[in-house]
């Protein structure tokens, strides 16, 4: 690896250092600490998810055609370090909200920015990126383990260590090769980012099914991103954090199975695993326990891998398939907003909604909750997102290509 990719792998790793540093345990630090509820917890979390809606499409358009895409990075990041560490001061909702949703919208654009960056400065994308992009994935990794092991999850330490990280990359992105703005002419429109070609996709019924689900399974997923440390902590799991980055290493093991896994199983059935272990993952955290069941517990944590890259990185293959090559970037954008933006908002607010309905509430202001019947509320919408899939997705073309 020479010196280029290694600086750029350094980018990676403090890029999902940042991510992986805070938005894990900040539901156990609002809920536990705070004494914040499900809905309110639910709210901050979604906060990435209206940036996913709302941020990219501007800052890709900036660092298009006005400015080097290293200056950009700085710029989000040094503003995202200033709003994070003022985030971690305040103690109500309001204003803590606000500047969480103000510190995604500067996030969020900065990993479509990385992935540019380090994509206009290699030759061969598709054997180079890989290895780099990896240490994105070890970043988020060694984040957890490092706030599990100091026992930070519900203190405001971990947005103020995303801060410093925030911080650091912004002056790191001064020094990355110069990527300058391709220079592209015209105002900005939304048919450059959704041309008209992918929104024909949506007239085939297999395509449309597809991005049906993949909105529908996003719903549910957000009860795991939101909500699964503090129902660790809260039950006495130790260092939850680190326990969880169980979870990113079973799914650097997953991604080197996906090209066997595909040739044997095609799009249809890898998506319907990653459903399956959506439903899976709910009922094993559902009567899982912190004694004789937590093999449980563990074996939920796990199946990250297959939850993650056998429905989401399966389906950036099939639309990468479905795309006409001039819009598979815009095609990619449409279900990043689908996903990212539109269904795990839904489940930002839906998540927070029923763990206040299963939640009790101290004179103090602490709550406990009624975990199982939550975990089986997610359970059930996963798996009736893969009964509709099953039945109503065919796609025989896609099933007779191979990966």
């Amino acid at each position: 690896m020479n010196l280029v990719k290694v600086r750029l792998a350094a980018m990676m790793f403090l890029e999902y250092f940042i991510w992986g540093a805070w938005y894990v345990t900040v539901g156990t630090w609002l809920g536990r600490t705070q004494h914040f509820s499900g809905t309110e917890i639910g709210l901050v979390a979604g906060t990435t998810a209206v940036a996913a809606i709302v941020s990219p499409f501007l800052a890709g358009w900036i660092a298009d055609r006005f400015f080097a895409t290293q200056h950009v990075l700085a710029a989000l990041h040094a503003a995202g370090a200033v709003l994070l560490y003022m985030a971690s001061q305040r103690t109500s909702f309001t204003p803590l909200y606000w500047l969480v949703l103000l510190y995604a919208c500067a996030y969020m654009p900065t990993l479509a920015l990385t992935n540019s960056l380090a994509f206009r400065q290699m030759r061969d994308p598709k054997m180079e990126f890989g290895p780099i992009r990896v240490l994105g994935t070890a970043g988020w990794i060694v984040a957890g383990l490092l706030v599990g092991g100091f026992k930070l999850e519900a203190t405001a330490m971990p947005l103020r260590l995303a801060a410093g990280a925030s911080l650091a990359l912004a002056l790191y992105a001064l020094t990355l090769p110069h990527t300058p703005p391709v220079k592209e002419t015209g105002e900005f429109r939304i048919s450059k980012v959704l041309p008209v070609e992918v929104i024909r996709l949506l007239r085939e019924p297999a395509f449309a099914v597809f991005v049906l689900a993949s909105f529908l399974i996003c719903i549910p997923l957000q009860f795991y991103y939101a909500f699964t440390n503090l129902f660790l902590n809260e039950i006495g799991i130790q260092d939850a954090a680190g326990k969880m980055t169980g979870g990113q290493m079973s799914e650097l093991f997953c991604m080197l199975l996906i090209p066997w896994f595909f040739r044997r199983l095609g799009v249809k059935y890898m998506l319907i695993a990653g459903m399956s272990a959506w439903a899976l993952r709910y009922a094993l955290f559902a009567f899982g326990n912190g004694g004789a069941a937590l093999w449980m517990l563990y074996a939920g944590i796990l199946l990250h891998g297959i939850c993650y890259d056998f429905f989401f990185v399966t389906g950036q293959i099939y639309v990468d398939r479905k795309a006409p090559l001039a819009s598979r970037a815009a095609a990619q954008g449409m279900l990043t907003l689908i996903t990212y933006g539109a269904g795990m908002l839904v489940g930002s607010w839906l998540s927070g909604q029923v763990v206040d309905h299963y939640a009790t509430v101290a004179a103090d202001g602490s709550a406990t909750h009624a975990w199982r019947p939550i975990w089986l509320v997610s359970a059930g919408l996963s798996a009736a997102v893969l009964v509709l899939f099953f039945f109503a997705f065919s796609d025989r073309e896609s099933e007779n290509q191979t990966a």
